[in-house]
């Protein structure tokens, strides 16, 4: 087969050779729901006007991926292989880390290369039976969500199949079975994501492109920068220069002119949730619901309510001034870019607010996939800084006040009622005000007989309870309180030796830790030192 440089690849992926037709477009457990979680009570008909003004505004941006300028610096091509084969049968998109349909470049680009193509597109999703330390809670946000972009695919006539397995188990093979052509994946610089990716072009047919989208983030996580960043200081100006070019509208996912010959395997949706291997005790919460509709949902309240404040009282617990949006973002269920859209129009309303929430939304959060993606060691004292993890050492038989268990750190009973507080949030409602996850996750360094035990405990808590554990920024939130990372050398202390510390009472002077301890009932518990 003829090969070409790579200089073109981003166009012959989307053709077969040189030549190509244009296609014609055409059981839960009950928890209260606290101020701050900001709950939503739009109308249903004033959400349904939002969702259709968000989609008028795809639609006028262009008439489909066809009409639309595709950035092609959002693309890699792992494969050898560039050209799709003229004798395919369909183009497949492998969802994975964004599950969505619209504002998805990732699925915007497959079906760009199925109507160039003029085949089918089809959508897969590979669900395995366990994923690091994620509780059913997870299972049921993630797959509930799947359901509903199911139900969204068919009505774009586009298959959606479930698949039994990760994707280098069972993708390559469904792929010659159904005599697929390219297969086009979302981006995750996770580990165990990028096993997933590796094992895929290892197996995949050699005649098939691989090509992987980063939809999750605005700029793209190989443009922002081609190196780990020490800080946000370093990554700021990389990113924000570079908005004008990626902060863009969407065009819209359109119906798929192009028909499969075959039926997607019907999917028991309950089924695929209870078979998980998932710690069952901890199960969905009331607050957050799975899905797209009900990610702009939040967003709008965000909007409307919480925006105007954001800048002033994001730091206060007590306060509801939060996006509460990070559930719907690790699972990819909203776009970061379409919510900063929709946030920047405030911009001459909330300068402050707006900035505050781009910040944090963009800079900060793509600063996490960066550590992830080029530090090997994201979740290891070994990928902390030479400094710090000297600091960590010098100070690794210092004596410890207080030293907990897993289990008591899990149940919060620990002598710190606010500390307890926090993690009751935590396991209550699956989410725990950012401020506080700060002051949590050092406390465990404090009470924990190593750095490593830490760490351990840190991840393993947010991972379990989180609904958007499992997360690069939760990662980083862990590497930042306990190793130091994108952040500098405070006065030395026993114990964090230069790691920054908080406390108790620098909380009392940030917000009324009493409102925030009676809101979720954490008491002192007496510290009995083990023997």
């Amino acid at each position: 087969m003829l090969q070409i440089p790579l200089v073109n690849q981003f166009n012959t992926v989307l053709k077969r050779y040189s030549v190509f037709k244009m296609a014609s477009a055409s059981k839960k457990r009950k928890t209260s729901i606290p101020m701050a979680l900001g709950k939503s009570n739009e109308s249903t008909s004033t959400i349904e006007e939002f969702l259709k003004k968000l989609q008028k505004k795809r639609e006028e941006t262009a008439e489909s991926i066809l009409n639309f300028d595709f950035n092609k610096k959002r693309i890699r091509i792992i494969s050898q292989e560039q050209i799709i084969p003229d004798d395919c049968d369909g183009v497949v998109y492998w969802m994975s880390r964004d599950s969505r349909v619209q504002d998805n470049w990732a699925f915007l680009f497959a079906q760009k290369l199925a109507l160039k193509n003029e085949v089918p597109l089809h959508v897969c999703f590979c669900l395995i039976s366990k994923y690091l330390d994620a509780s059913l809670r997870q299972f049921h946000f993630l797959v509930r969500g799947l359901e509903k972009v199911a139900a969204e695919c068919k009505k774009l006539n586009i298959q959606f199949h479930l698949l039994e397995g990760s994707g280098a188990e069972v993708l390559p093979q469904w792929v010659v079975d159904h005599n697929i052509g390219v297969v086009v994946c979302d981006f995750n610089p996770l580990r165990v994501p990028m096993g997933w990716l590796d094992g895929v072009k290892g197996k995949l047919r050699k005649d098939v492109p691989l090509i992987q989208v980063d939809t999750h983030n605005v700029v793209p996580c190989w443009v922002a920068s081609d190196k780990q960043e020490y800080s946000a200081r370093t990554i700021r100006n990389k990113i924000n220069s570079k908005l004008d070019e990626f902060l863009t509208e969407f065009p819209p996912v359109i119906k798929h002119p192009y028909s499969s010959k075959f039926e997607a395997e019907p999917i028991d949706w309950h089924e695929a949730i209870e078979t998980r291997e998932a710690d069952k005790s901890v199960g969905p919460v009331d607050w957050a619901k799975p899905g797209y509709d009900e990610a702009v949902k939040m967003m709008k309240s965000f909007l409307d309510k919480r925006l105007n404040i954001y800048a002033s009282k994001r730091n206060d617990p007590t306060q509801d001034a939060l996006s509460n949006l990070s559930p719907w973002f690790h699972f990819g269920q909203i776009s970061v870019q379409r919510v900063a859209l929709c946030v920047q129009e405030y911009k001459s309303k909330f300068t402050e607010s707006v900035n505050a929430f781009l910040e944090e939304a963009i800079v900060r959060r793509e600063l996490a996939d960066n550590f992830c993606f080029y530090c090997e060691h994201y979740d290891s004292v070994k990928g902390a800084s030479a400094w710090a993890q000297k600091t960590l050492d010098d100070h690794r038989k210092d004596k410890r006040t207080h030293i907990y268990t897993l289990e008591k750190l899990s149940k919060g009973e620990t002598h710190d009622d606010l500390w307890n507080s926090a993690q009751l949030q935590l396991v209550k409602e699956g989410k725990m005000h950012g401020f506080l996850r700060m002051y949590w996750c050092k406390k465990i360094l404090e009470w924990t007989p190593t750095p490593e035990d830490a760490l351990k405990y840190g991840i393993y808590l947010n991972d379990h309870y989180s609904i958007d554990g499992r997360d690069p920024s939760g990662f980083v939130g862990c590497m930042w309180s306990i190793c130091g990372i994108h952040d500098q050398g405070w006065a030395e202390r026993a114990v964090f030796g230069k790691i920054r510390y908080m406390n108790y009472d620098g909380c009392k002077r940030k917000f009324d830790i009493k409102a925030f301890i009676a809101r979720y009932g954490g008491k002192v518990h007496k510290y009995i030192p083990k023997k």
